[in-house]
């Protein structure tokens, strides 16, 4: 069963606004940092999975709702899962938390086909699929 791995990343000055808040656009970035380190904790590899199996998830949709604000230097948690899979669709979930209280900061969702060096959508190979699910 595919289990909620956690990442953490540091928030960097750069990643806030003049507010002294997070840019939103970043969580979308920690999101993809959050589902690389889960499908590496699988033993899969973005490099090897293009390189050896003609094969990309391309991003399709993305969506995240902000809860409560992240500031500079807080650590954040991005906790990832793989929701659903089906043909060439991979479907990832996430939740970033501050670490230090567990405070729910935003959560979110990016939908994924699989392609192929062309840009033409293809079975996902069964060796990257991963069972659907949360084990928590």
């Amino acid at each position: 069963m595919s289990r909620t791995t956690e990442t953490q990343v540091r928030v960097r000055y750069a990643e806030t606004d003049q507010m002294g808040v997070v840019y939103y656009a970043n969580y979308l970035i920690w999101f993809e940092v959050g589902r690389v380190e889960h499908l590496r904790s699988h033993g899969i590899s973005y490099r090897d999975m293009e390189q050896d199996d003609d094969c990309r998830i391309a991003v399709v949709e993305a969506r995240c709702r902000y809860k409560a604000p992240a500031r500079y230097d807080d650590l954040v948690t991005i906790k990832t899962r793989v929701a659903r899979q089906r043909g060439p669709l991979v479907h990832f979930e996430y939740q970033a938390l501050r670490a230090s209280d567990g405070l729910l900061l935003a959560e979110g969702e990016t939908i994924h086909v699989c392609v192929d060096r062309a840009f033409q959508a293809c079975p996902l190979p069964e060796k990257y699929r991963l069972a659907e699910g949360d084990d928590q």
